[in-house]
């Protein structure tokens, strides 16, 4: 288990003191593979560099499996590290290495005997799926290749933690997929714990359990994927979220309708379009004004704001008609917000 309690950083520059981190905490449970997720200079580099000590946090704790990470030596730490690697967005392989050795190369460092290493090198790059590629150079491969090795590297240690710093940012669509579904796989084998730091929301989609979202160097929110995806709390979330607008403008032609919104908390997205089935069913007809869902795993998240025409009676109708659906929440908007 890792344990992050009032973590704060804080860097002295040319302008002054900067907080890049304020009283972070979190608690991450072995074998999870957790989200930390926020716009660039949110912190969340740096709080990945805090967990390792890579960077010393000013005030605060990192705890692993009851450790202090902050009370160990320099030799313990190094020790520590063992069981907690890191992969990178710039690979940062060793170019004047071969991949069999870039992999062989922190098993040296432990000082485990060559022909061992090799064998253990070996294993990984079939873990990893490249076990042709054992004389290639990094040079020699492409960029989803690179990570691959990259990430053989990081598990030649057998390390408890996986951080992942940005590590799929430079990849096309195709390759990030097929990365983070290798970083799945290989959380489910080993039972490794992971720790995915990124922007981008969709990463968070694919392959985490349970996210927290940073903002301006806090913790604003934190929670399951599909909670905060269902019904996002923060403006931070709202924002990484549904980037096109949580809640769109309502124009001015549909001002005389009531408005409900229908809040998606793991819908069935694959079955009847429900506006269209309300339509015919009870009679009642819906104007869309505004949706931001997103589907995961076959279920939808999200919410949709709609109008209805006619007096109290027909939201009435829409209401009961909508709540008899499984994962919906409706809810009456009011002064089009």
């Amino acid at each position: 288990m890792i344990e992050i309690k009032g973590l704060t950083k804080t860097f002295t520059t040319a302008d002054g003191e900067v907080e890049a981190l304020k009283n972070v905490n979190l608690t991450i449970n072995d074998g999870e593979i957790y989200g930390i997720i926020g716009m660039s200079g949110a912190g969340k580099s740096t709080l990945v560099r805090c967990i390792n000590m890579l960077e010393r946090p000013t005030e605060g704790h990192v705890f692993i499996d009851g450790t202090d990470m902050g009370a160990l030596s320099a030799k313990q730490l190094r020790e520590a590290r063992r069981g907690i690697t890191m992969i990178f967005q710039g690979f940062n392989l060793l170019m004047q290495r071969t991949c069999l050795k870039n992999i062989c190369f922190p098993m040296e460092l432990a000082g485990m005997k060559r022909a061992e290493a090799e064998k253990r090198a070996r294993e990984l790059l079939e873990t990893v799926g490249l076990p042709d590629k054992a004389g290639a150079y990094p040079v020699q491969l492409s960029g989803g290749q690179q990570q691959r090795i990259a990430i053989a590297r990081a598990l030649a240690t057998d390390p408890k933690v996986l951080l992942c710093d940005e590590a799929t940012s430079a990849l096309d669509p195709k390759t990030t997929h097929s990365i983070l579904q290798l970083v799945k796989e290989i959380n489910i084998k080993l039972g490794i714990t992971v720790i995915v730091i990124t922007h981008q929301m969709s990463v968070v989609e694919e392959i985490c359990g349970k996210v927290a979202i940073l903002d301006d160097g806090e913790v604003v929110e934190a929670g399951n994927v599909k909670d905060i995806f269902s019904a996002p709390k923060s403006d931070a979330a709202r924002r990484l979220v549904f980037p096109e607008g949580f809640d769109a403008p309502v124009v001015d032609s549909f001002s005389d309708e009531n408005r409900i919104r229908v809040v998606y908390n793991g819908a069935d997205a694959a079955g009847t379009p429900m506006i269209a089935k309300m339509a015919l069913d009870i009679g009642v007809c819906a104007n869309i004004m505004a949706a931001s869902t997103k589907t995961i795993g076959g279920m939808a998240y999200g919410n949709m704001l709609l109008g209805i025409p006619g007096g109290k009676e027909e939201v009435e109708k829409a209401v009961r008609y909508l709540k008899s659906v499984p994962d919906i929440a409706i809810e009456e908007v009011k002064d089009n917000a």
